[in-house]
């Protein structure tokens, strides 16, 4: 069984609201083991025998559905995916760059290169954005309270779902996931 993370959009926001004990019931009701929640915006890792992780996830989203109410996408990456993420990291070794102030956006899947080309083309100043596979690495100077980057534009530009965390977070779930074996 290999550990598994999986992220949800847009929860715990307006009357799309879940209680995470009964998010993890849903998951164990899934077959889906060692579930742990991290905070309220709908992280769990978890260990899975599924190795087709794009089944597992609209199993999963259609199981939020009919549980909540309402649809929202599920990102999935696997221990050892997520461990990459942390490793890739373009602002690893930079003493300005503070981890609270550093998004990882992770997108339900690979959005091509002329999708990675599109969102590189995005105004971001002062905000600074890398895209790299799956994942846009986004640093806020300001925070993100008020950036001058749209994320509605980058979303736009790569045209597939996905969710964002903050590296405090990022890292907190590799290490969970770690816990159970990734």
């Amino acid at each position: 069984m290999a550990a598994v993370i999986s992220m949800l959009r847009g929860v715990n926001l307006g009357s799309r609201r879940m209680k995470m004990d009964r998010l993890r019931s849903l998951y164990e009701s899934l077959g889906l083991r060692s579930v742990q929640t991290y905070v309220q915006s709908g992280n769990v890792v978890f260990q899975s025998a599924e190795r087709t992780l794009p089944k597992l996830a609209k199993r999963i989203e259609d199981a939020i559905e009919k549980e909540f109410g309402f649809q929202s996408a599920v990102i999935l990456r696997t221990g050892s995916e997520m461990r990459d993420v942390v490793a890739r990291n373009p602002f690893e070794g930079r003493a300005d760059v503070h981890p609270g102030k550093l998004l990882v956006w992770f997108l339900s899947g690979d959005p091509g290169e002329e999708a990675r080309a599109r969102v590189r083309a995005v105004p971001a100043e002062p905000e600074e954005l890398h895209i790299d596979g799956r994942e846009l690495y986004i640093y806020f100077p300001n925070g993100q309270a008020r950036p001058k980057l749209s994320m509605t534009a980058c979303e736009r530009a790569l045209k597939i779902p996905g969710t964002g965390r903050n590296w405090n977070t990022v890292v907190k779930l590799l290490e969970m996931a770690e816990g159970l074996g990734s």
